[in-house]
């Protein structure tokens, strides 16, 4: 898979990366999923004020693909045929000690959409699905202003996922 990019603490919060920290490795799997109407599915994190893609962090002996069908299942509603790669990107997020690698695919619902089933953190941090097109997308998280730490980070990896994706299309 391309790497598209490494976003270091410094390109969120204009502080440079200590060198010396430990990172503990997250891998995460992300996907630009299209509905029939060729929309795709964003959510909106309300309390923080940014949109993301849908995906999360792999668990115990999952693979990948395993992650992102399941967490496109809770955060969508949705079955999924996964498709094409869009690449990776890699962040270095000081604050937590954290090194994430995620991967992102395109995807195609299969199926009925179903509601989602958001975490009880994922309900408290006011997530909203919505289903923009791919431009729409590109426009909410250009114009997304985070007031958190993570959400800084998630805006410029999701931007460049989007972005990526809109290049492979055309």
């Amino acid at each position: 898979m391309e790497l598209l990019n490494e976003i270091y603490n410094k390109d969120v919060t204009g502080e440079q990366t200590v060198t010396s920290i430990a990172y503990n490795l997250r891998k995460a799997s992300r996907s630009i999923v299209f509905n029939k109407n060729n929309r795709i599915a964003l959510l909106y994190v309300s309390k923080h004020k940014y949109h993301k893609l849908p995906g999360g962090g792999v668990e115990n002996a999952e693979n990948i693909k395993e992650t992102l069908k399941r967490e496109v299942m809770e955060e969508v509603g949705v079955n999924v045929l996964i498709g094409d790669e869009i690449g990776a990107i890699i962040e270095y997020r000081d604050e937590f000690k954290q090194l994430q690698i995620s991967y992102c695919f395109f995807s195609k619902v299969v199926g009925e959409i179903n509601a989602p089933s958001f975490t009880e953190s994922e309900l408290v941090n006011g997530f909203q699905l919505k289903w923009v097109t791919l431009d729409e997308a590109i426009a909410l998280l250009s114009n997304d202003a985070p007031d958190d730490y993570m959400g800084k980070f998630i805006k410029k990896r999701d931007l460049t996922f989007l972005n990526r994706a809109k290049e492979i299309i055309i």
